[in-house]
């Protein structure tokens, strides 16, 4: 199914949709391959860990249509699964907040973003200030484990304090009203929809994800 089809959704104006999770494996990868075909969107992870097989970008070319989506390249591909600052220093890489910019494209973009938003990129620069002047709307990602209540809320409030707009969570997994209840009530953000575990991940589940959100997007959708 071409999700740019006007039964499916209305032509949406440009956007941008920063993807951020609580931490490593929460499944923002999958997430923003959803709002890519939901929006008609284009896919960027700006700063991104492992080589290029293993990448985050090479699993979304598996699962987004390259006719209908531009999946661009990170600035920076960091080899070595370590702290980003010490990653950056053994590579002999430097990141600057001036030369990492937003791509630029006539579609709405998708942006996901690094493992982890507090993390160091240098010994001055977290990832929040890499991405906060972008004029996105945040989407979190929160998967239940112990302790995701509180890494949850945390970022929630961090977003808050930097005056960076929240679109909502989404949670990855089984539903858990008790954890779920807690984070939502407490942080007073919205719960923009749920990912369950899936067997198979192929262009048929993305459709049916984007139904379900849709709801929670339709006045970017239309605007």
């Amino acid at each position: 199914m071409n999700f740019n089809d006007s039964k499916f959704m209305e032509i949406s104006s440009v956007h941008r949709i920063m993807v951020a999770g609580i931490g490593q494996g929460v499944g923002k990868t999958i997430v923003s391959a959803i709002l890519a075909n939901l929006f008609g969107g284009d896919y960027w992870k700006p700063v991104q860990f492992r080589d290029k097989e293993a990448s985050d970008r090479a699993n979304m070319k598996k699962w987004i249509e390259t006719g209908n989506h531009s999946n661009y390249p990170p600035i920076h591909l960091l080899k070595t699964p370590l702290y980003f600052q010490h990653v950056t220093h053994l590579e002999n890489t430097l990141i600057r907040l001036n030369t990492v910019v937003p791509q630029k494209t006539n579609r709405s973009l998708i942006i996901e973003s690094i493992n982890g938003m507090c993390l160091p990129l240098t010994m001055k620069i977290l990832s929040f200030d890499l991405f906060k002047s972008w004029n996105c709307e945040w989407v979190i990602v929160s998967k239940h484990y112990s302790g995701s209540i509180s890494h949850t809320l945390l970022i929630i409030e961090a977003l808050k304090q930097r005056q960076i707009p929240i679109r909502g969570v989404i949670f990855n997994g089984r539903p858990r009203p008790d954890k779920e209840t807690a984070i939502l009530g407490i942080s007073q953000v919205p719960f923009l929809g749920r990912l369950l575990p899936e067997s198979h991940i192929n262009q048929q589940v993305f459709e049916e994800y984007a139904k379900q959100w849709k709801p929670c997007f339709s006045d970017l959708l239309l605007n």
